[in-house]
């Protein structure tokens, strides 16, 4: 518990100096800032393997699985790197959320620090329930399986590609539960208007990112519990994913015409953990096949998404 408490006690210093000291000041989160941010929480998180393999080998941390050290950070690296990758597609929803509700790129960065916030708590309990479940019944990670097979079934097809906030069933209810107002007053959450407190756009889109975020959980902690059921190793490549998911969203959301083949890549990595999980009592998978998919399936979407040319831009050359 100790070793869980230090790991905790780091991710909110990491917080508290985000919003306090390097964000204190809204700002527009400029292209060459979120790179280097995302430099820095990549860095960080890849560096935690190194923790990792020294608890491991030390025999700091309770070891349910049996891991040897090498063992205990190849699956840690696999899991950061799935829910890395799967937070593309959210970052893709986020951008949706804050064009629906009109937030300004001023306080977008606030809004995202505290939904950050809420996500870890919520991915904390999701996180110790689920494992909890694969450990009690083996046979859940079937259902599992099959969820995330469904979930790349779904992308695939493009169903959540019309997804309007405004419509969407948790607005709703929010708009019968509190008063909302379209007026955004700096940085705050509520105002006071004719005598009542009111919701701005600004918690409004902060609710709606907390909830989708739950939903995205659905599908990237199964895919994590496919790579091990250490709930160490899950949470704190969870976690450290979703710290670095601000800086990523600031990069990637101006570059998202220039990836839209990247969806089809998430497809791939969500099938074959679906399959992995479906075969995981028969056949055994290595290390090096997973991080090899989920490399190859990333730099595929990348690479045909800069090289194929869209359908509408290759018509208006043929014109010409």
């Amino acid at each position: 518990m100790l070793i869980w408490g230090l790991f905790l006690v780091l991710i909110i210093i990491f917080l508290a100096l985000d919003l306090g000291v390097f964000n204190k000041e809204d700002h527009v989160i400029k292209t060459k800032e979120a790179s280097i941010w995302t430099a820095v929480w990549v860095t960080v998180a890849l560096a935690f393997s190194g923790v990792i393999y020294w608890l491991f080998s030390a025999g700091l941390i309770e070891n349910p699985t049996g891991l040897t050290p090498k063992g205990a950070v190849l699956k840690y690296i696999t899991g950061y790197l799935i829910e890395l990758s799967l937070s593309i597609d959210n970052v893709f929803v986020i951008a949706v959320i804050f064009t629906s509700f009109k937030i300004p790129l001023i306080y977008q960065h606030r809004v995202l620090f505290w939904g950050i916030l809420g996500a870890i708590v919520f991915r904390a309990l999701m996180i110790l329930f689920g494992v909890a479940l694969i450990t009690r019944f083996d046979w859940i990670i079937y259902v599992f399986g099959v969820f995330l097979l469904y979930t790349a079934f779904k992308m695939l097809k493009g169903d959540d590609d019309n997804f309007d906030p405004k419509n969407s069933f948790v607005f709703k209810q929010i708009k019968k539960i509190y008063p909302i107002t379209t007026q955004i007053n700096g940085h705050d959450f509520f105002i006071k208007k004719m005598g009542l407190n009111a919701a701005t756009p600004l918690f409004v889109a902060l609710i709606v990112i907390e909830l989708t975020d739950i939903l995205f959980a659905l599908d990237s902690i199964p895919a994590i519990l496919a790579i091990t059921a250490d709930p160490f190793i899950v949470f704190t490549s969870n976690i450290l994913a979703i710290l670095g998911l601000r800086s990523m969203y600031f990069l990637i959301s101006r570059m998202l015409q220039k990836f839209r083949f990247i969806n089809y890549s998430l497809v791939v990595i969500l099938a074959f953990v679906g399959i992995k999980m479906l075969l995981s009592h028969h056949v055994e998978f290595p290390e090096w096949l997973s991080l090899g998919v989920i490399a190859l399936a990333l730099i595929g979407g990348i690479v045909a998404s800069l090289v194929i040319k869209e359908t509408g831009a290759l018509e208006e050359v043929e014109k010409e």
